[in-house]
């Protein structure tokens, strides 16, 4: 995978074009890169005034950019793919290969009946992930549905939220819960009064999941899986990516650190401390401590808020008027006390805090709770970012910005659910300015786009053709006042990225003294046709000047 090194003499790198970032200076034809740094980025003859040079031209029909930033994926992917798919749409893994989306619950059931036939063990449990019940109105999941694959080995599948999981009985056997007389809201229940298999939130999904073949720590990579996250970021063009949300334990930090470390580990991975099982003193003990381990591949010491679940699971918390269809509101997953004492925590300690929203009732939560911690700890530039905030209204805009909040809207959204939102979710007027970025601009909010991989595939160049064009699976604009430009997209995947990673001076644009950091592409996004910015090729990366071929993957 790894194609070539960093050289103690500086390499010149010429390419078609080099989109910079850099405003003083937003195209170069060259780029010089001394260890894993770049020297400067111009013409030839301008960058032949830093001495003895290597002129490399394996990017001279190439357009270069900054590597891109994803600041909102889980490296948990990596590990999925060894699960079952069982996505609505296709989607690629990390070696190439294209999984056929599944566009029912028979064909759901059909392909985990395949992973059944391959078992010899009848005991050992089948995990999948990626479904989607919204996609099937029909009916919701259940139970009885996966026991139509197994009633013996237990079952379990992830929904492509990550907030809910379907299990068969067996799995709620060994759990403990199949049996009447349960009160708990994250376990829907059937007419007999049993759990209908369907498993809303992390207190529910994580003991019945590992049953189900699921880790206890659900979100947490591991060695080969980091791995092939790694893959997936070098086909994607992806130099820097977040892991925002793992507990992040000892054993697991020691192979974060490990993998990481290896010559031919291919991106920067920014990890957040997931807040949920501590305390909010624990909490932030425990991410000073890992801290004192950041590395430059492996940085560490910042946390993640998880306030409310998902729209499309109906678990996120909405203001008024609620659901469109009548659904109730969701769940909230922190107390506001907790929420208010590691924000006055964080900013005591100069960490930094991204906090999930969905709903528009939970970013109330979060931007009420800064506002009293900030009241009793100032800070000029802490950069909390609430990610999604899918339902940011102007107002809530107005006062994250006298707040100092950041945003990154989930772009990838409109297209995989937005018809659903517009129909059944929200409504159409709401639906309509869902991830509203071109309203976050106006109110100068730092922007980033995400993918949230792995609910949607990461592919930044395909999340800013989402926010650029807004369009739904069904091929309609949703919300075009909400659309942005192709220069403010490609500023959200790179230096808006990096300015919520508080990693804006390494990283985000190509210019003196930064991380030699590129996505190496087939065509110029900027002359492109909008339409087709998705479909630009990506030829590999560089990062921190060791190149990295998709081909060779």
């Amino acid at each position: 995978m790894l194609f070539g090194t960093v050289h103690q003499m500086i390499t010149i790198y010429s390419a078609k074009k080099i989109i910079t970032m850099n405003p003083a200076r937003p195209i170069a034809s060259h780029v010089a890169v001394k260890d894993g740094m770049i020297v400067g980025a111009g013409s030839l003859s301008e960058l032949e005034g830093f001495g003895e040079f290597r002129l490399d031209d394996r990017f001279a029909c190439k357009v270069l950019m900054p590597g891109f930033v994803e600041g909102h994926s889980h490296a948990v992917e990596g590990k999925w793919w060894r699960y079952v798919y069982c996505g609505f749409f296709d989607r690629m893994d990390p070696h190439g290969k294209i999984w056929s989306g599944l566009q029912s619950i028979d064909a759901v059931v059909a392909r985990l009946k395949e992973q059944d036939a391959s078992l010899s063990d009848p005991d050992t449990p089948i995990a999948g992930w990626s479904v989607d019940p919204i996609y099937y109105p029909e009916k919701r999941i259940t139970r009885e549905d996966l026991d139509r694959v197994s009633k013996t080995r237990p079952i379990g599948i992830m929904h492509a939220s990550g907030h809910i999981m379907n299990v068969n009985s067996r799995a709620l056997e060994l759990a403990g819960f199949l049996r009447a007389g349960i009160e708990n809201g994250g376990l829907p229940l059937g007419d007999d009064g049993i759990p209908t298999g369907e498993l809303r939130g992390p207190d529910v999904m994580m003991p019945v999941g590992q049953h189900a073949g699921f880790d206890s720590n659900m979100l947490d990579f591991d060695e080969p899986g980091l791995v092939d996250f790694g893959k997936l970021c070098i086909r994607t063009g992806v130099t820097t990516a977040t892991d925002l949300a793992a507990k992040l334990d000892d054993d697991l930090v020691e192979i974060g650190l490990e993998v990481t470390s290896r010559s031919d580990f291919p991106i920067r991975l920014s990890a957040y401390r997931f807040h949920h099982g501590l305390t909010p003193k624990e909490l932030l003990q425990h991410v000073t401590q890992l801290a004192e381990k950041s590395t430059d591949r492996f940085r560490l010491g910042r946390i993640k808020i998880v306030a409310d679940g998902s729209i499309q699971g109906f678990t996120a918390r909405i203001n008024p008027p609620g659901y469109y269809n009548g659904a109730p509101n969701g769940l909230w997953y922190i107390a506001p006390e907790q929420m208010l004492e590691i924000y006055e925590g964080a900013l005591k300690n100069s960490i930094q805090v991204h906090t999930h929203t969905n709903g528009d009732e939970a970013t109330d939560l979060a931007i009420d709770m800064l506002d009293k911690a900030l009241q009793k700890v100032p800070s000029k530039d802490h950069r909390f970012t609430i990610q999604h905030g899918q339902l940011i209204n102007a107002a809530q805009f107005r006062r994250m910005a006298t707040l100092g909040f950041c945003v990154n809207h989930f772009a990838n959204h409109h297209f995989y659910w937005g018809d659903e939102h517009y129909q059944l979710t929200v409504g159409p007027e709401r639906a309509e300015r869902m991830n509203p970025c071109r309203t976050a601009l106006d109110h100068n909010i730092p922007l980033a786009i995400h993918s949230d991989a792995p609910i949607t595939p990461i592919d930044p160049l395909f999340t800013a053709w989402c926010a650029v064009n807004r369009l739904t699976g069904s091929g309609r604009v949703q919300g075009e006042y909400e659309r942005i430009t192709v220069d403010e997209a490609l500023y959200a995947i790179t230096l808006g990225a990096a300015y919520t990673l508080q990693l804006d001076h390494e990283i985000g644009s190509i210019e003196a003294g930064k991380c030699a950091d590129f996505a190496v592409l087939d065509d110029d996004p900027i002359e492109a046709d909008p339409a087709a910015l998705k479909d630009i090729g990506i030829w590999g990366t560089v990062q921190d000047g060791r190149i990295f071929d998709a081909s060779q993957l």
